[in-house]
This record gives structure tokens, sequence and C-alpha cells, in this order.
């Protein structure tokens, strides 16, 4: 495959040599590159702004702590956080996966498919250890063409449960996306969030792959948020 990246980003991580593009979005970019030494396939996600704000290198290195320390298989491994210009460059595992949003639009999921999605994410939220992703979504996933194995990615919002309490009493302000928030991410139930706050996007996510749709829908946030 041919190398796509700008060349003027090349020296900044002389140990890899990059191969394309996979994403690029106003946040972060995710490329895929082979690591020199042991010709190793890796994904590296990139902050897309050239100086990024303290949140989002604060976000960036709690996503690699987060995902680092997690012992279960379900999830994109990651292998090192790099310096990249005036941010982070975190370097992964590759996969080989592709994210669920855009394959069902090409590949629609079998009844028996989907619900085999549904248990793998839901093992793996169960394995998960007192760690709320509080994103949980299509695009959120990873999903091997051939083996149809899931993988969740993207720890940056993630909170960690303290050992001797199960829900997070001050959630702050609104993190995820709203249209797979639970209530009490929005603020509508007076709740503390837990680990159900992931199973309600589970939820969600496998209502969206049965029928195509999400089960709420409107252009007005303030609406979809009370739905």
């Amino acid at each position: 495959m041919a190398i796509t990246v700008d060349p003027v980003n090349l020296h900044q991580l002389p140990d890899y040599t990059f191969v394309e593009t996979i994403h690029q979005g106003i946040r972060t970019t995710v490329y895929r590159a082979v690591k020199t030494a042991t010709q190793q396939s890796v994904v590296i996600k990139v902050l897309s702004q050239e100086y990024p704000s303290f949140a989002e290198l604060v976000q960036f290195r709690h996503q690699y702590t987060v995902a680092k320390n997690l012992p279960i298989s379900g999830i994109v491994r990651p292998l090192r956080l790099e310096t990249w210009g005036n941010g982070y460059a975190l370097v992964m595992e590759d996969s080989e996966g592709i994210d669920l949003g855009h394959y069902v639009q090409q590949h629609p999921l079998s009844l028996t498919e989907t619900l085999d999605v549904a248990i793998q994410l839901a093992d793996i939220l169960l394995l998960q250890h007192r760690v709320i992703h509080k994103d949980i979504k299509p695009t959120n996933l990873l999903i091997h063409p051939e083996s149809k194995q899931v993988k969740l990615i993207d720890f940056s919002i993630t909170s960690l449960l303290p050992k001797e309490n199960q829900a997070i009493q001050s959630p702050g302000s609104l993190e995820g996306t709203l249209a797979y928030l639970s209530p009490e991410q929005t603020g509508r139930m007076n709740r503390a969030i837990d680990y159900r706050t992931d199973f309600y996007a589970l939820g969600v996510t496998l209502y969206q792959l049965l029928t195509g749709q999400l089960p709420f829908n409107s252009e007005d946030p303030l609406e979809l948020t009370w739905q």
C-alpha cells in the first residue's frame, strides 16, 4: 500500500513507516503504520489540531492509561504513548477491524451475527472491572470482517469507579454521544452514573443494528435529551 501521510510528519515518529490514513476527523486522525524494526502492523491515533487544549491532552493520556491496565482481550491494546508535535501519538495493536457503524452499511448483519455482537460486547463490559466507558456506540466498536470478533475502542472519557464506591457521585459535564446517553448521563434522571450506563448504550446500539435506526431521533438536542 502506498504511503499517504504528509512526509512533513514522518520525522516525528522515525521508528514507524506510515501506510495509510484510516480516519481523519476534527479532533483525531488515525493512521495504519508498520514498526520498522519488527515489521509489526500498528494503528497510530494522533490529535488533529496543531495546538491541542490541555483538556484534550489529559483525555489522550487518560485513554492510554485506562486501556493499558485493562486485563481483557475485548479491547484494542495500546502499545506506546509517543510525543507528536505539541501533543501525543497513541500506538496501538492493529486488530484489522472495521468500525461497526461503517461495516454494517456495506455488510448488514444477520440476526444471529447481531446477537453475537451484543453478547461479545456484554462480556467485555462485565469484565471491565469498575470502568465506565460512557461512549458505547457502533463507531467505537471494531469488528473483524472474517471472524466477526468485536473490540471496544476509545477510552478518552472513561470513568474509573473507586473500589469502595460503585457509582460516580459527581459526573460533571455532559460527555459522550447524545443519542446513546443514558438518562442519568444527561441529568434527566437523578441517579449516579454506574455500570448500567454502558448497558443502556449497548441497548441503543443493539436496537440500531436490528432496525437500522436509533430509538430516539431529533435534530433538537434538548428534545432528544427528554425523549
